[in-house]
């Protein structure tokens, strides 16, 4: 059996699945206005061995979505996934969060523009095509009136920032799917499992999240 472990905590969505060869055998998830994730990811991982009666050394590897997103949410999920690598001396494999988000959509044509909220108009996002290259990459923008004007085929936005990105992008081959919210773990199976086939893992001491802009520490309002 190949077991592994793939945890999303890169936005609201707590999310980790245990999948097999690729394959999902579960999933717990839960997505809540505030953030949670240092409450639950623990809860989900053991809840979800329990239920499929898999030992932690039964895991052949941990996956853990690497960013863009919340800084919090990324720190939670990559400590989570560290610590439980340094334990049970196996291999940590990272995935790009914004193609997790966008294989939750498949189509035959055009592109898929998955989009994550980086607050006010910005957004990290970057372009798909129908079998889930990039083609664009990774970036934090400004939304404006010409984003993505260049692209002339049809355009499928995913993502938490879809709503506040309506109104300004209008074009006639943009179209929103606004049941795509988040990103999940049970998206990562398959990624996860392909990258620890090819032996695709990271150094677990020096592997940081990718946060793709500074932090930068806000003042609480009173």
């Amino acid at each position: 059996m190949s077991l592994i472990l793939n945890i999303e905590t890169a936005t609201k969505n707590c999310s980790v699945s245990l999948s097999n060869h690729g394959e999902v055998i579960a999933c717990v998830e839960i997505a809540e206005q505030g953030y949670s994730h240092a409450e639950k990811l623990h809860v989900f991982i053991e809840q979800i061995l329990l239920e499929s009666g898999v030992q932690f050394r039964d895991l052949k590897a941990i996956a853990v979505s690497q960013g863009p997103g919340s800084y919090t949410g990324l720190r939670i999920g990559i400590s989570a996934a560290k610590g439980l690598c340094y334990s049970l001396d196996i291999p940590l494999i990272a995935i790009d969060t914004l193609e997790v988000l966008a294989r939750k959509l498949q189509i035959s044509e055009g592109y898929i523009i998955p989009m994550i909220d980086a607050r006010r108009m910005e957004v990290y996002s970057a372009v798909f095509n129908a079998q889930y290259q990039k083609i664009r990459d990774t970036q934090a923008e400004i939304i404006t009136e010409i984003s993505f004007s260049e692209y002339k085929e049809t355009l499928h936005f995913v993502g938490d920032s879809t709503e506040k990105c309506k109104a300004i992008l209008i074009q006639s081959n943009f179209v929103f799917e606004d049941e795509i919210v988040f990103p999940s773990a049970n998206e990562m199976s398959r990624l996860s499992f392909e990258k620890y086939q090819k032996g695709d893992t990271v150094d677990v001491a020096y592997f940081e999240p990718y946060y793709l802009k500074d932090f930068i520490p806000t003042t609480p309002k009173k």
